[in-house]
């Protein structure tokens, strides 16, 4: 979905995470086209919805579709889903639970907010898990259906908590959606067991009422997604809209909410809802196109890296080519290929498949060719939480490699940014000739925000030239191509592709003979290489880091990656209740800006925080001697603004 937005706004710029607020009056509503029924309507500026059910009862399909109607619409969003490991884990466990949590609003936002204002529990496994995030007073719609006992007993509910007195707190509408779903399908002639696979569709035509999203582009997708079943199509067109009747009929519902399009200055343009890896993808397009180069994929299929592979995979039109490997040792070893023969080459893995490739990146810091290494992290060590998110990977970048290899790191800072992100690795790659590592996280890869279609006018001009012909002279007055002869400026050796005349030569694994690229055991040259690799990424050009600091404040908050939402939203809250901090972020992590030592000295104190055990620290404490305060977390989760915001406001008072 896209929308058009024709001139910039005021900045309503609303206190992160607070409490939605009704500032409502008294309308009508009813379906589009129709009448209304005299329901009051109520308007919020910010509303948290969580979908939550079974791994099969299709919430992130759901989850999706409310946000592509939610970004058409015009509100600010961020998106967190949030599911198992497993293909299909045992229906109705909690270790099955599937969810997807919407924050969207009439102002910026930087989060998918900490806890959810309304929750949607389609059985007692999804309503178990997720019940303790939920604040009292919250909307709960539950599925009545599947409140039976051997469910219940499944996740240890003895008694019925709609019954016991459980749920007395939270402002609950119970609902049996799969009865209603298959009333509603009765004509369609289907089995009732797939006639309930639509009750998700029933869930979002009713939250669709609940919050006044439009309906025609999610009737048209469902349309497109079962073109080949029509049947099926309509039916779940049909539970949608019997979704939708039942919020627009029913005494349970009295009420529906407003919340208008964003208010924030956006700059004019087009506007679509974006994930990271979708986001990613398309900026590793725009670089080959930019830099007039194929671009390659070499990978291995790894959770949550693998979208990026599905969908370069439907862009041959753009010079792509994909190719799926047998394992992450032949991903990286065919793109590591494709950069000597003159590609954009990229691989894509997560942190066990880093492992396996961390060979193969030390030969292409020996070979010195351009190779971006894209690691979507995910939860650790080895297998870990393959769908839960971390930046433990940090360290693994900058040392995980035998000898001295240096590598350049970026890491992008929201799901929008990694197109940006994408573009700054292919220019350090194909400027300085070396792999280049781009550290996403599975938070920013499977979240979501708008983001502004950029012209193509204001992209990097990314041309790099290959060698054309000899660059050295012999005593004899031989000319000849010497593949480790440097451009004095960037110290990068000249890219040459294989075939060309007069540019034969040999790079490889073994040392090599500054200039010439003979093979030499020469201690001496092995120093002056071995120094002049880190040179060539010690003097990478990267902007100086930017400082957000209004009021002189004694204490910096320095994030880098997908933290910055969440600090972000904290700094907020902070300054709002007159606490003075100042905030910077980083992205590039190696090298580091150059005027980081500086920033770093001009505060008491410095608090950094991470999902890892304090790596980011330890690289700030080491090199600046400066005595960084780590926060840390690392349970699969990012973190939330309230948590971050009290943790700062105590560095602050000590």
């Amino acid at each position: 979905m896209t929308s058009q937005v024709s001139s910039p706004a005021e900045q309503a710029d609303g206190a992160e995470g607070a409490e939605g607020t009704v500032v409502g009056e008294q309308r009508t509503a009813g379906h589009p086209g129709g009448n209304g029924n005299g329901k009051e309507v109520r308007r919020l500026d910010r509303v948290i919805i969580r979908f939550a059910g079974d791994s099969g009862d299709g919430m992130q399909l759901t989850g999706d579709r409310f946000t592509s109607e939610t970004a058409s619409f015009g509100n600010d969003l961020s998106t967190l889903p949030n599911f198992p490991a497993e293909i299909r884990a045992p229906a109705g466990t909690l270790p099955g639970v599937s969810s997807f949590q919407l924050h969207f609003a009439d102002h910026d936002i930087l989060t998918p907010g900490d806890a959810p204002n309304v929750l949607v529990a389609m059985n007692p496994a999804a309503l178990k898990a997720n019940i303790g995030d939920v604040p009292r007073g919250a909307e709960i719609i539950i599925n009545t259906d599947e409140f039976t006992k051997r469910p219940m007993a499944k996740v240890g509910y003895a008694t019925s908590p709609l019954e016991d007195g459980t749920l007395d707190a939270y402002s609950i509408h119970p609902v049996p959606l799969t009865t209603l779903t298959v009333e509603a399908l009765k004509d369609f002639g289907l089995p009732r067991k797939e006639a309930e696979r639509s009750k998700n569709m029933f869930a979002l035509g009713l939250l669709s009422w609940m919050y006044h999203r439009p309906t025609e582009g999610t009737e048209a997708f469902l349309r497109q997604k079962f073109a080949k079943k029509p049947q099926i199509a309509e039916a779940n067109v049909a539970a949608f809209r019997a979704g939708w009747n039942f919020g627009e009929t029913t005494e349970d519902f009295a009420v529906s909410y407003e919340v208008a399009p964003a208010t924030r200055d956006f700059p004019t343009g087009t506007y679509r809802n974006i994930s990271g890896n979708l986001a990613l993808s398309y900026g590793l397009i725009a670089a080959g196109r930019q830099a007039e180069l194929p671009l390659y994929l070499g990978s291995y299929p790894i959770t949550p890296a693998s979208d990026i592979l599905h969908e370069l995979s439907k862009h041959k039109n753009f010079g792509v080519r994909t190719f799926q490997a047998e394992d992450e040792i032949a991903g990286i070893g065919a793109a590591l290929g494709a950069a000597f023969g003159g590609s954009l080459a990229v691989t894509t893995t997560s942190g066990p498949g880093v492992a396996l490739k961390s060979e193969t990146i030390g030969l292409a810091v020996s070979l010195e060719l351009p190779l971006l290494i894209v690691d979507i992290q995910r939860g650790g060590p080895s297998t870990g939480l393959p769908t839960k998110t971390e930046q433990a990977d940090l360290l693994q970048a900058m040392y995980g490699r035998n000898g001295e290899a240096p590598v350049p790191i970026v890491a992008p800072r929201t799901p929008a940014d990694c197109f940006d992100a994408a573009l700054d690795a292919a220019r350090i790659a194909l400027t300085y000739r070396t792999p280049v590592f781009l550290l996403s996280d599975g938070y920013l890869a499977n979240g979501s925000e708008p983001w502004r279609i950029p012209d193509v006018a204001d992209l990097p001009d990314l041309k790099t030239p290959f060698a054309a012909g000899p660059n050295h002279e012999l005593a004899d007055g031989t000319e000849v191509f010497w593949p480790y002869k440097r451009d004095p400026r960037t110290l990068a050796r000249p890219w040459a592709v294989p075939g060309t005349p007069g540019l034969e030569h040999r790079i490889g694994g073994i040392e090599k003979q500054d200039g010439s690229g003979n093979i030499s055991y020469d201690p001496a040259n092995h120093d002056l290489m071995v120094r002049t690799r880190q040179a060539k990424i010690d003097n990478i050009t990267v902007p100086e880091l930017t400082v957000d600091d209004p009021c002189g404040a004694r204490t910096l908050v320095i994030g880098w990656g997908s933290t910055y939402g969440p600090i972000t939203a904290a700094v907020r809250r902070l300054r709002l209740a007159g606490v003075p901090i100042a905030q910077a972020h980083l992205r590039h992590l190696n090298p580091f800006p150059g005027n980081l030592g500086e920033v770093l000295k001009r505060y008491d104190k410095v608090v950094v925080p991470e999902m890892n055990l304090g790596q980011l620290a330890t690289l700030i404490r080491a090199k600046y001697l400066v005595d960084a305060q780590s926060y840390n977390q690392v349970n699969g989760m990012p973190f939330k603004a309230e948590q971050l915001a009290t943790v700062l406001k105590e560095a602050t008072d000590d």
